[in-house]
């Protein structure tokens, strides 16, 4: 890897973590992460979540030792909020600025003054921290159950820059950003100031940064770059390690196969001696010394061909290392059956309406609250009448999505298939008790369970883990349990609805999954904030659904 000096202000040191049912997390992690801002990537499970709980001090490792250069601040993915809480709390200055109010009130009690401290300007930062937020300055007296999770995800950030916190921990700030908020918290990073450790799998964000570190197979390596140039350097990295290793067998099967010439060759030479021999056609002494010196000729021919092919061996034992042998999703879909212009669905808002037809891909956008999560779960509730056609399942934008505001508009999506498979966000439709097996067998009970299990173990869900209840798995497996379920669901889907896909996923099983969805034949719609995710996907039409309801095509 490339070298690259910085100042580290975190350093692990053959750090070991292990969870209390003996799941190891992280075994004999070291290296360190600069003074600037570093984006922390890796697969899903590969414990960067829990490396951030380390270095913010919220977990102690078993073993080594974590070292920092000063306090640090941590954000996690969800935040546990009290929604009673004032706003002010929540930026984290809520006690000084009621020491302020006490004091201008005429209160002359010194603790107001300790609160207070130097911070005589605190209302005036807090207001420029609430306009970061994208907040106006009464926001500061409300209370937090006022707010968006995006809001508030964006307050508390806002909130820590504003305390100076000299190295600060971010995990997944943007899963549930839209696309207003994740250009807030870009602004942010940029003019960030100080260390800056942030988890993500936003490329755009990841964009922002000055180092990219990986943690993989329990290895933490740092890069001096954003992760383009990181992604663009390894690519070539393992496209010279694999040419490496192909090179490396080649020297192998070289090396081996004139061994076995020469042991051929060396055969062939002691017949003919014991042949001269016993046909007395050389003296006995004189067949001895030829003999012997035979031998010794022989023995440092294969000395020096065994050494050739160990040697030959050692280099691609070295080569294979550089190769990274990496358990990677295989999703290959099966084709729905889909006509170009078969009609799956509609969506309008009482004054346009648009149509999804045959294999296209049709992108939902909008800001947090509008009430796309709400549309989604209308049209993939339809029932089936018995006549084989699907009952219309209209959303009514009159209805609240979540705490939303109470839209007056007529918008609705209409579904003109049964066969839909859907993704939820939050991965609430899964049995909890039930195995991931059971699970993958309700959505196709004539596949054969031997036939299952193979397909379920190209999602990384294999062996016992496929037969455990599924309360019982990771974040990520279940996951790929519910992802599983949607993508092998018998007879396939002709309409995937996917509400925001990438939240949840490493890059390169964002990779895959893209993969997958450009091979798909069927109609696919999609909720998502992530820009680089739907230009990728190659969308058809993208829609978007406005805080009163209406929709506009973009």
């Amino acid at each position: 890897m490339p070298a690259h000096t910085f100042t580290p202000s975190v350093v692990l040191d053959d750090v070991t973590f292990t969870w209390p049912d003996g799941t190891t997390a992280l075994a004999g992690v070291s290296g360190a992460f600069g003074s600037g801002r570093t984006g922390l990537v890796g697969r899903n499970g590969s414990g960067k979540s829990t490396l951030l709980r380390l270095v913010a001090g919220e977990l102690a490792p078993d073993s080594g030792r974590v070292s920092r250069s000063t306090d640090a601040a941590y954000l996690p993915q969800r935040l546990t909020l009290d929604v009673d809480r004032p706003v002010a709390d929540l930026l984290g200055v809520g006690s000084a600025l009621r020491a302020l109010r006490a004091i201008e009130a005429g209160d002359p009690d010194p603790r107001h003054f300790d609160a207070v401290g130097a911070d005589w300007d605190i209302e005036a930062r807090a207001h420029t921290a609430l306009a970061e937020a994208g907040l106006a300055p009464d926001m500061l007296e409300r209370r937090v159950g006022a707010l968006s999770g995006g809001e508030a995800m964006l307050t508390a950030i806002a909130g820590i820059r504003l305390r100076g916190a000299p190295v600060v921990l971010l995990d997944e700030p943007t899963n549930n950003l839209d696309r207003d908020a994740r250009a807030r918290l870009y602004s942010m990073v940029q003019n960030w100031r100080g260390a800056l450790i942030v988890v993500s799998h936003d490329t755009a964000l990841l964009e922002l940064v000055d180092d990219t570190a990986e943690l993989y197979a329990n290895e933490l390596s740092v890069f001096g770059g954003p992760y383009s140039a990181w992604r663009a350097w390894l690519d070539a990295e393992q496209g010279a390690a694999r040419q490496a290793e192909r090179s490396a067998a080649q020297a192998v099967k070289r090396e081996k196969r004139e061994r076995i010439e020469a042991e051929s060759k060396l055969a062939k030479r002691a017949a003919m001696g014991r042949k001269a021999q016993f046909q007395k056609r050389v003296p006995p002494i004189v067949a001895g010394n030829l003999q012997r010196a035979a031998q010794v000729s022989a023995g440092k021919m294969r000395g020096e061909k065994a050494d050739r092919e160990a040697s030959a061996r050692a280099v691609l034992d070295a080569a294979e290392r550089r190769v990274r042998d990496d358990d990677a999703l295989r999703i290959d879909l099966p084709d729905p059956d889909v006509p170009a212009g078969r009609r799956i669905a509609t969506v309008g808002d009482g004054v346009q309406s648009w149509t999804v037809q045959g294999p296209e891909r049709v992108a939902l956008i909008g800001p947090n609250g509008s009430g796309k999560t709400t549309l989604l779960e209308r049209l993939v509730g339809p029932v089936v009448h018995n006549s084989g056609d699907p009952a219309e399942s209209t959303w009514d934008s009159a209805l609240t999505d979540r705490g939303a505001p109470i839209l007056r508009s007529c918008a609705r999506a209409t579904a003109l298939t049964d066969r839909i498979g859907y993704l939820p966000q939050r991965m609430d439709g899964l049995d909890e008790a039930a195995s991931a097996l059971e699970n993958i067998a309700a959505g196709a009970p004539e596949i054969p369970t031997g036939e299952l299990r193979n397909r379920l173990a190209r999602f990384l869900i294999r062996g016992d883990a496929a037969m455990r209840p599924v309360a019982t798995l990771s974040g990520g497996e279940r996951f790929r349990v519910a992802l599983a379920r949607l993508l092998l669901a018998d007879p396939p889907p002709q309409l995937l609805v996917l509400d925001e896909p990438t939240n949840n996923l490493d890059l390169d099983t964002v990779d895959r999954l893209v993969e997958a969805l450009s091979a798909y034949r069927g109609a696919v719609l999609v909720v998502s904030h992530d820009d680089a995710f739907l230009e990728r996907l190659g969308v058809n039409l993208v829609l978007e659904l406005s805080q009163d309801g209406t929709i506009a095509e973009q």
